[in-house]
């Protein structure tokens, strides 16, 4: 049962896939997986652009290939969830109701739908649970060094997945059992995630520690706003019924001895992605792994009586919510009416985007055409260029990664610019005109909506002394 639904879910999504479009973050991850593989970037580790990349060589540039991997983690968490579920002394219902939760969940359904950090990462953190609770439920020191392999892979594709070791660390020495901290196999499987993750590690110091830079950056302009929304967003992403069996499941953990450290290091992990400011998927697998241990204590209490019907109304009634907003289900007029999740407004408007930068591009003087470049306020901007511009001059961006791909040349004078609200044209070019602005065609107010598409003309002052100031970070 349990892998018949995460099939289920793979083949929904699969299906599902080419709705709205590529999403802002996919049209990035392409954008820097067709330059070849790098050892990381100002934003991020090497892994989903290699991954996004790998898939387009196997399935073809569509956004269906893209998501194929997505919708084959999105099974994978599935059954991993329902495994945790099993160590923890489950029954086959309780596996069954944790694959049924997972599988309809907003939380597993949406990074699922795109192919970004958060899929691979969610991926390792149930892996890693899974491993964690094995060895202290089995007494099975061998697994220790499964959970640093994977937790070393993983760091490839978003350092969050740091914060997992080290809560787990706090609450061995906190609640035990401490003897772990000295066993060799579990030092054996810190010293393989440290070695398995070392080019990492090479990179960020060569380089100065990009990713330090890219945090600060973040806790800067959403730190505060994300302390505020966590525990909205943190129901938004379960939903209510999964949020109580998450508690359930936590005081399930913190009352059995033998994986009383994995419920600690729940809550430790969510402390601290608050207090850093961060959002409630960047621990989305702790939240998997107190679900799954929460299936547990859901199926005892709900026994062989009467608790089943209420209990079967509720969880239909809270999956289809989930499914709605998690999924591209509904017409993209729509989305304009219906508070849906943001993954899916910026899936939207990337081609029409495009058309109009190359409209602007094409009504330029034929002698301006060879001296004029193209550029993006954003990744999401410049990777729609690249995907869906129709013969245009190379786009440059200051936007992250993108900045140090370097700046246009210096014979370009003439600029077609899309995304910048600012007057930083203005203060580099003698002439600057908007000459349309970007329309999605279905009125759906996303972020690129209404976002001036300009022509500049006549540099002030050459690229390479302007061009440091165009560089930015964001998320």
């Amino acid at each position: 049962m349990v892998v018949c639904l995460a099939g289920g879910v793979a083949l929904v999504q699969v299906l599902l896939s080419a709705r709205y479009g590529y999403n802002v973050d996919e049209l990035y991850y392409r954008l820097l997986g067709n330059r070849g593989f790098a050892w990381g970037y100002t934003d991020q580790p090497p892994l989903t652009p290699a991954v996004v990349r790998s898939s387009i060589v196997l399935f073809g540039d569509t956004v269906v290939a893209v998501r194929v991997p997505a919708a084959l983690c999105a099974a994978a968490v599935v059954v991993l969830g329902a495994m945790i579920t099993a160590e923890l002394g489950g029954s086959p219902r309780a596996r069954v109701f944790a694959a049924l939760g997972l599988s309809t969940s907003f939380l597993v359904l949406s990074v699922g739908h795109v192919m970004v950090t958060t899929t691979l990462d969610v991926v390792a953190w149930c892996a890693v649970l899974l491993f964690v609770v094995r060895a202290l439920v089995r007494g099975d020191d061998r697994w220790w060094v499964a959970a640093g392999a994977v937790c070393g892979i993983a760091s490839y594709a978003k350092y969050v997945v740091l914060l997992l070791p080290v809560s787990l660390v706090v609450a061995l020495a906190l609640v035990g059992p401490r003897r772990m901290l000295v066993d060799r196999r579990f030092l054996a499987g810190v010293a393989v995630a440290l070695l398995l993750g070392a080019p990492n590690l090479v990179y960020q110091v060569v380089n100065d520690f990009p990713q330090l830079r890219m945090a600060e950056a973040l806790g800067a302009t959403d730190g505060s706003f994300n302390r505020v929304i966590f525990l909205p967003t943190l129901l938004l992403v379960l939903g209510p019924l999964a949020a109580v069996v998450c508690v359930a499941g936590c005081v399930r953990l913190l009352r059995d001895r033998a994986v009383r450290a994995v419920g600690v290091a729940a809550l430790v992990a969510l402390v601290l992605t608050v207090v850093g400011g961060g959002r409630p998927d960047y621990v989305g697998g702790v939240l998997i792994g107190l679900f799954a241990a929460g299936c547990v204590a859901l199926d005892r209490w709900s026994g062989r009586g009467r608790r089943i019907a209420p209990l079967a109304v509720a969880f239909a009634g809270t999956s289809a919510l989930q499914v709605v907003l998690a999924l591209p289900v509904l017409p993209e007029r729509a989305l304009s009416a219906v508070p849906v999740n943001n993954i899916s407004t910026e899936s939207v408007g990337w081609p029409e985007l495009a058309e109009g930068v190359t409209r602007a591009y094409r009504s330029l003087p034929p002698g301006e055409r060879h001296r004029a470049v193209v550029l993006a306020h954003n990744i999401g901007e410049a990777g729609a260029l690249d995907r869906f511009g129709q013969d245009l001059p190379t786009v440059h961006s200051g936007h992250n990664e993108l900045h140090s791909w370097g700046p246009p040349p210096e014979h370009a004078d003439v600029v077609v610019a899309v995304g910048f609200t600012d007057d930083r044209l203005t203060s580099d070019f003698h002439r600057c005109d908007v000459v349309d602005h970007v329309d999605n065609g279905v009125g759906l107010d996303n972020a690129e909506q209404g976002m001036p598409i300009t022509v500049c003309r006549g540099r002030s002052e050459p690229w390479a002394q302007s061009w440091p100031a165009y560089h930015y970070l964001s998320g």
